[in-house]
């Protein structure tokens, strides 16, 4: 088993990326997100991997941080949930945002990625929304969090913020997670403020 790759970017392609390791390339399949962050080809980096075996063919996935390689291998072991439906969900959002999006039960936003039909959005939603509860940190400090920097975070921030204002979480969690992740935790409070007050009328 492969736990990790550090070395030189050789090559990279849309959800693919070549690492040289002591004169090896190992050919990795991986996400956008990933891709976004690791750098340029020629320099160095490290992902989290995953080796898949199946009847005739070993593939590599690569990460780039231990959170997204672990919601990888959750996803993957929902029913008719495999490498590359993991790798789309991953692509378009980030390992805390798919946990409150799961966390909400809210299958529509999951169903506006590529592969991912009513059924199977609904499948990881039933299979998944327990373990991400233990298991992943935003949702298990919920709602003490505070000096959240990553902005990656800052949903958990509002959410954080919205419940001392005496908002429950299942009212608050479907109006943050159709909101753009690059948003201050400032304008996503406001933002849920004011579609709250608007569902009030």
């Amino acid at each position: 088993m492969i736990y990790s790759l550090h070395g030189k970017i050789l090559e990279t392609a849309p959800n693919f990326v070549v690492i040289e390791c002591g004169g090896v390339g190992y050919a990795c399949r991986t996400t956008q997100t990933t891709l976004s962050v690791i750098g340029a080809v020629g320099e160095e980096t490290t992902l989290y991997t995953h080796m898949a075996i199946h009847d005739t063919v070993i593939e590599l996935f690569g990460f780039a941080t231990k959170e997204e390689l672990h919601c990888f291998q959750m996803l993957i072991t929902v029913s008719g949930i495999g490498g590359k439906a993991g790798l789309a969900i991953l692509s378009d959002l980030t390992p805390n945002r798919f946990a409150l999006l799961v966390a909400s039960g809210d299958s529509s936003a999951l169903m506006k990625i590529k592969g991912i039909g009513k059924k199977s959005a609904e499948r990881i939603i039933l299979d998944l929304k327990d373990k991400l509860a233990k298991t992943n940190p935003v949702l298990q400090e919920m709602p003490a969090i505070a000096n959240i920097n990553n902005k990656a975070d800052n949903f958990a921030e509002a959410m954080a913020g919205l419940l001392v204002l005496g908002y429950r979480q299942e009212e608050v969690m479907p109006i943050l997670v159709k909101q753009d992740e690059n948003l201050s935790a400032e304008e996503l409070i406001k933002f849920a403020l004011r579609e709250m007050g608007r569902q009030a009328k």
